[in-house]
């Protein structure tokens, strides 16, 4: 069995362990020694990231060639209509490389959204819509770039699953530990610990609505 740790990683916070003056980073959530990222999430973007101290799980976890689906809500500027959905569902040529068919649909805004902070700016006179999409590649900045191709830029994103791993019942800042055999990735164990967020409430409350409970995730 191999350890991996979810965390709930904050707006702001830089997805490396290494210090970075003045700026928050994984080192100052997850004081456990010998884990690294399975993967990346922007210093911009909100929600799941995993990691691992079993560099076999980090490879399975991370390789697109795996094609791990990886499940975000995004706030986008104005209101897609079925002609952007189809659009970004059936692959963009983003210049450097075309992305792969993906799932794309509109939802309602999920209610077990936190405030973020800092909020989200946004134009009073333009609509906002939140979308799902799931994707099965993790280019840079990958979401951001698609919106904004179909013309709907994004204003707030956040991972809520990679594979059969949930952010269901973490807050910001927030984090769980299980255990997972590779044979089965993606079928995480029962076998968890539950930690206390720096600074911050108690975890392990969870709305049955909650990150991962709308659509696929």
């Amino acid at each position: 069995m191999s350890r991996v740790i979810l965390l709930n990683k904050p707006y702001g916070v830089i997805c490396q362990f290494t210090a970075e003056p003045g700026r928050p980073t994984l080192k100052d959530f997850v004081a456990v020694p010998g884990v690294y990222a399975a993967g990346r999430l922007d210093t911009d973007s909100e929600g799941l990231l995993l990691l691992t101290d079993d560099g076999a799980l980090q490879h399975r976890i991370a390789d697109p060639r795996h094609k791990l689906p990886k499940t975000y809500v995004v706030q986008v500027e104005g209101e897609p209509d079925e002609a952007a959905l189809t659009r970004l569902r059936g692959g963009l040529d983003l210049g450097d490389f075309v992305t792969r068919p993906c799932e794309a649909r509109c939802i309602a805004e999920p209610d077990w959204l936190w405030p973020r902070d800092p909020p989200v700016r946004f134009r009073k006179s333009v609509p906002t819509a939140w979308l799902e999409i799931v994707l099965r590649e993790g280019k840079n900045r990958q979401v951001r770039r698609m919106t904004a191709k179909v013309g709907f830029p994004t204003l707030r994103l956040i991972r809520v699953a990679i594979g059969g791993w949930s952010l269901a019942g973490l807050l910001p800042g927030a984090w769980r530990g299980e255990e997972v055999d590779i044979a089965g990735l993606g079928v995480p164990g029962v076998e968890r610990e539950r930690r206390r967020a720096p600074g911050g409430p108690a975890q392990g409350r969870s709305r049955r609505a909650g990150p991962g409970r709308s659509g696929r995730s």
